[in-house]
């Protein structure tokens, strides 16, 4: 019996890219803590990362909640309106 794929749901998007310090500011639908792994996608983006760091108002936080746009440091580089996805 074949398994059924389930279509991960957008956790949240991308608002703004820094590309100089690699820091994307995502706005997030859901609590999202340090250490879960995201999937950046978009038209011309799509990559896989754990989730190492967050700033919120310049500083350091492990989790994020609901409806916050906080700065996430991204290995490559991501555009406004990529969507952001949990795996895991």
């Amino acid at each position: 019996m074949a398994k059924s794929l389930k279509k991960p749901k957008s956790i949240g998007k991308v608002t703004h890219y820094y590309g100089g310090i690699k820091v994307a500011i995502v706005k997030f639908n859901k609590a999202i803590k340090i250490g879960a792994q995201l999937r950046f996608n978009g038209s011309t983006t799509d990559f896989v990362q754990d989730l190492k760091s967050m700033q919120y108002d310049h500083k350091d936080i492990t989790m994020a909640k609901k409806g916050q746009e906080v700065g996430v440091k991204v290995k490559n580089k991501v555009r406004e309106y990529d969507e952001v996805y949990e795996l895991k």
